[in-house]
């Protein structure tokens, strides 16, 4: 009888342990499951750049005529601001009156974009590589 018992008690254990909840288990995904014991490659992730410029730069975009900028990322327009708005030093993604993209990173925990920066008639002021970071606030400063 025991012999029996233990022969009906191994698939219940081995079925218990071997019984772990799917899901993302990395805490820097946007979708972390602290539940999660078993990875299935299904995190994602997002990362944030915010651009900004000085009072210098501020001062000689008025001085040439340049009113406002308008910000693209991937070709698509993000942001504008006044050429008279700037920064004593580098802000927050996020911070109130700045410029801050989100991306969706996918799966990816970095992916890069092109930006440009253009003034009132279109006129590229400023292009590059954004590199955008799984759980960062990446600071561009135009310059």
């Amino acid at each position: 009888m025991k012999k029996l018992l233990f022969l009906f008690a191994i698939p219940v254990v081995l079925s218990v342990t071997s019984c772990k909840k799917a899901g993302c288990t990395d805490s820097e995904a946007v979708n972390y499951s602290s539940s999660a014991k078993k990875e299935d490659q299904s995190c994602t992730y997002k990362g944030e750049i915010v651009f900004w410029n000085d009072q210098t730069i501020s001062q000689d975009m008025i001085n040439f005529g340049i009113t406002s900028l308008t910000y693209y990322v991937d070709g698509q327009v993000v942001g504008s601001s006044a050429s008279s708005i700037y920064w004593t030093s580098s802000p927050s993604c996020g911070q109130n009156g700045s410029i801050t993209i989100t991306k969706d990173l996918g799966s990816a925990k970095n992916k890069s974009y092109n930006y440009s920066v253009v003034d009132q008639n279109d006129v590229e002021l400023w292009a590059g590589v954004a590199n955008f970071t799984a759980n960062t606030c990446t600071k561009i400063q135009l310059n």
